[in-house]
This record gives structure tokens, sequence and C-alpha cells, in this order.
């Protein structure tokens, strides 16, 4: 377990500082997460990578010369925030564009596209890489649904090697691309893992058992077997990976030479001892051999890791001629060294971050700022809801997820909380506090929650403007505005399990109420009641949407958190605009 914290709704944040105190010879510190420290060639292409914190050396201990040029740092376990990313992009951009690189998870995928999207628009030219190596998470057909585990290094160290030699763009993902295809990885674990705070693991394995395919967030494995011996862990997975040797690309040289060189990773996931690995890798470069396959530059240790998981993964890399010289090219990086580097110039001392200009208020009608502070207090009733049913969130989250739903969704609404009271401190109307609260959300929660849950606000907040005060019709316009936007972007449909499922009711019943004529808290009250039937009715469905989705089965008879959570906060909600009707009545 996790011993050695403070708050644990600060650790991430401390950890980052003490990661850039203790390596600032590589790494500064930018609204997000980090960059280097050293000055890179101008006009070349930028990498920039990330995911959720609780994963080192993943993603911070690979910026530095001849690797990452930055890394975006979400909380733990959960992806970082498109302001985040785009914060890191930014600071890290040479003038020759940004890749963004990153593991296939619903929420990278969400708030990377997000950024890159940003960055578009504002004429940087950005492309994405989305890691897909685990071959346990879906099946060789849909391999673009597969998610991204230790294979993000292999990935990640020969695209930024082609930057650093001054490759194009275009030739940079082509490089990154090339390699994803090649990469393959399989992973088990023994026991779970726990979170900073938590008295106990994410999951848990039988004594004596094995998850088979187990994720890096610590979403369950695919199955279960006796714990082998180290040869025969080894077995298994050189076994599993030689069943899914890459297939030969257009343009590839064809022959055996090809195809024999293979870069092995043995990856520790957080508690499995280093001179175990060796065991374990004895018996796999024995057995790589046997199959005529030559290992190159094989790694052992500990690369993406969980937390103190108990478990490993193994990667094979198959090498092409361009593809090996990249790999072999210097990097230094606080966790990743090859060769020697020519140490670049540090970055000068008055470099500023992009996050560091204060957003300015928009002018507002008395009439908002009013609604702005009853805007604040649903907020505060959704913190206090959530607060007191986090560790249950997390409990259904956990029975086919990573269990960070409740904890993601505290950062989330705190940091909301603080935004809008400071909003509102400024003069913020309605719509401003909740763009503002929304920005928050997304920026402290991460993962795909913390992206949805700030579309919400901010598809609420312009449907109630800075002018007029909000009323029962602008409320509705903006939740069937948030319902719209959050299908659209997170393309989840009624049915899929998820919060849709509770978001797409609640906005029929609340829109029906109003065009009744009913006033704004009556509609609320009886929609929130559909809501919370429609959140105990996804218990009977299978989930399509999400790191859920390969374990399907096991949710079966569990509601999805994300639906509860939601009808928790719409519920919450209408208390306050009770108490809000009955004081104007007894005015």
């Amino acid at each position: 377990m996790t011993r050695l914290f403070n708050d644990p709704a600060a650790f991430a944040d401390e950890m980052i500082e003490g990661f850039v105190a203790s390596h600032s010879r590589w790494v500064r510190r930018v609204s997000g997460g980090v960059v280097r420290n050293t000055q890179s060639t101008p006009s070349t292409v930028a990498l920039v990578i990330g995911g959720g914190s609780g994963h080192y050396p993943a993603f911070a201990g690979l910026v530095g010369q001849g690797l990452a040029h930055g890394a975006a740092m979400g909380n733990l376990f959960a992806s970082p925030s498109a302001q985040q990313i785009y914060n890191v992009a930014k600071a890290a951009n040479n003038g020759g564009g940004v890749l963004l690189g990153y593991g296939n998870y619903a929420g990278d995928v969400l708030h990377f596209n997000q950024a890159q999207a940003r960055l578009r628009a504002e004429g940087i030219d950005c492309r994405s890489i989305a890691v897909t190596d685990d071959v346990s998470s879906a099946p060789p057909a849909e391999h673009a649904k597969r998610r991204g585990i230790a294979g993000d290094l292999t990935v990640f160290k020969v695209a930024a090697a082609a930057a650093e030699a001054g490759y194009s763009m275009d030739r940079t993902i082509e490089i990154a691309e090339r390699a994803n295809h090649r990469t393959r990885s399989f992973g088990v674990a023994f026991t779970g893992c726990t979170l900073p705070g938590a008295d106990h693991p994410l999951f848990s394995v039988p004594e004596g058992r094995m998850a088979v395919g187990m994720g890096i967030h610590g979403e369950p494995g695919i199955g279960e077997t006796d714990i082998p011996t180290a040869d025969e862990l080894a077995e298994l997975l050189v076994a599993k990976l030689l069943t899914e040797i890459p297939e030969r690309q257009p343009g590839e040289a064809a022959g055996a030479a090809a195809r024999s060189r293979v870069v092995p990773i043995l990856n520790g996931l957080g508690s499995v001892k280093y001179e175990e690995l060796f065991v374990v890798y004895r018996r796999v470069a024995q057995l790589l051999a046997e199959a005529g396959l030559e290992a190159v530059d094989p790694q052992v240790g500990e690369l993406v890791t969980s937390f103190d998981m108990a478990g490993t993964s193994l990667t094979l890399f198959w090498l092409d001629e361009e593809l090996e010289t990249l790999w072999h090219a210097p990097a230094d990086a606080p966790a990743f060294r090859r060769g020697a580097v020519t140490a670049d110039a540090l970055e000068p001392a008055d470099f500023t971050d992009p996050a560091e200009i204060e957003a300015s208020i928009p002018d507002a009608s008395d009439e908002s700022r009013a609604g702005a502070i009853r805007v604040l207090a649903a907020l505060g009733a959704a913190k206090n809801v959530v607060d007191a049913n986090a560790e249950e969130l997390g409990r259904i989250d956990a029975v086919a997820g990573d269990g960070d739903h409740g904890i993601g969704m505290e950062r989330g609404v705190r940091a909301a909380v603080d935004a809008a009271a400071a909003a509102v401190a400024r003069g913020a109307g309605a719509a401003t506090t909740l763009h503002l609260a929304g920005d928050a959300w997304a920026d402290k929660a991460g993962g795909t929650s913390g992206a949805l849950w700030g579309m919400a606000l901010r598809a609420v907040g312009d449907a109630l403007g800075n002018t007029n005060a909000p009323d029962a019709g602008a409320v509705a316009a903006g939740v069937a505005g948030a319902a719209a936007a959050i299908m659209d972007f997170g393309k989840a449909t009624p049915g899929d399990k998820t919060l849709v499922d509770v978001l797409v009711p609640f906005r029929d019943a609340l829109a029906g109420g109003v065009d009744a004529g009913q006033s704004l808290a009556d509609s609320w009250g009886a929609a929130a009641t559909v809501a919370q039937q429609a959140a105990e009715d996804t218990a009977q469905l299978l989930p399509l949407m999400g790191r859920a989705r390969p374990h399907a089965e096991k949710s079966l008879g569990t509601p999805d958190a994300g639906a509860v959570s939601m009808a928790l906060i719409v519920r919450a909600i209408h208390n306050t605009l009770v108490e809000e009707k009955s004081v104007k009545e007894n005015a």
C-alpha cells in the first residue's frame, strides 16, 4: 500500500514538485506538467507525452534530450486535462509542430483531442499517436481499441529520436505509427495497487492466484490462473506475444531478416523486485533464441508502473533498420539514458509559463451576478454529496473499471467550487462562473468524467449568459446543450452504460416540466426522480464504452458509477432550488 503522503488530494501536485526539485538538470515545471529545462533546436517537432500520475517513470521520467520535450501529468490514474496538455504543448513547442503521444484510454483520447483542436486553431501543426500495444484488451481485428501499456516507451523513444534528428512532422508521425504497429505487450498481476489515502486496493487477486491480462490502472484481468514458476510465466508471456507477430506493411522489406530482431522489455509494475524480473528474463531470452529471434538491447526493470501493484508485463518491439537506428539514438532523461548527448544550453531564466496570465472577468448584469451566487450554491451542494459518497462511487467503479471515479469527482467538484467562489468574488455573471468552474473541474479531475463535467458546465453557462437572470427555460436549454455536447464528443448514446443514460432522461423530463409551465424547482425535482431511477437501471446494462468495456460481464448487476454520481448531484441541486423557492415565497 502507499504509506507516504500528506493530503491524498494533493499527492500528485506534491509528487511533481519533488520530482522537479530532484531533477532540475532535465526538467522545469509548467502548469499541467513538466518540459525540458534545455533549449531545443528551433523549427523541429516537439514530442509531448502524458497520462495519469502513478506510473513513474512514465511519463515525466522520459522528458529530456533525445526523448520527450514535455509531459502532461494528470492526477492519479486520471488523464491530464485538455488545459494541462495545451499548457505543456505551448511551452514545449519549438516551431516545427507538436506531436502528442499517449496511451489509448477514453479520458486521454478526449483530452488530447481537445488540446490538439485548440493548438490547431492557433495555427500550430499538431498530430497525435495513441499507443495500442496491449494484446489482452481487444482482439487483433480491433487493434485500434487496445490500450497502451509499457509499449509507450518504444513508440515515444523512436518518435523522439526522429524529431531530434530533424525529421518533418509527416515523417515523425509515420515513424511513431510504424513503431506502434510493431509493438506488442502482455501483462499479469499478483496483487492490486492502493492509492494514497485508500485503506484497500483497487482490486484483489485471491491468494496463490495470478490475474492475466492486467491493465496498468488496476483494471481487472481477463482471467485468473495459479501462480506459475518464473519459467512458466516467461513461457506464458512469450507464447502469447509470438501469436501476434505484426503483419508486414506495404513497402516493408520481406524475408526473415526483416522480422528477426526484437527489443524485449520486461517491465515491473511496482513491487516485483528486479531480481525476480531477472529470473524471468533468463527464460524469456532462451525462448526468444529458440524462436529464431535476436534480442536487441533488452530492458528489464520498472518502466511503466502502477503504484505498488505486484505484476509484470512483457513487450516485444519488432525492429526494422530505421527503427533500430532511432532506438539506439542518444537520449538523456531522468529515467532513460542511451549513449552520450551533447548538453544543450539551459532555457533562459525568464521563461514564462503559458498559464500564468489570469483570465479577465467579462461584464455582467446585477441579475446575472445574483444568478452566479445561486450557481455557487448549487456547486456547493454537488461538492457535499460527492464528498459523502466518494468511497461508494469508487467501490462501484472498481467492479469493472479502475476504482478512481469517486476520487476524480472529489477533485473536480472541489476545484469547481473554488473557481466559482473566486469568480463570484470578482463580480462574475452566471455564464462566466460556470465557464471557469467547468474549466477547473476538467483541469483538476482529468479523466473522462472530468472532460464531460467540464463540458456540461460550460454548456449550461452558454445558455444562461451574463445578462439576464437565469430562468427555467434557459436552464433547460443549458441541460439540453450539455447532453448534446457530451454525446457528440464522447460518442456515448443511451444504453452504453454511462452518465448519458441518466442525462438524457433527465434532460427530457426537465424540458417536459418547463414546457408545461412548472417552476424550475418542481420541474427539476421531477426530473431528479427520473434520473435516480435511470441510474439504478444501468445495473442491467453492459458497458460499451470506456475502461469497463473489456470486463462488461463483471459489471452486470452493478450500476454505472458516472450515472450514479450524476443522479446524486442533480438531486442535491434540487434541494438548493427548493430552499431558494421557499425563501422567495416567505419573503
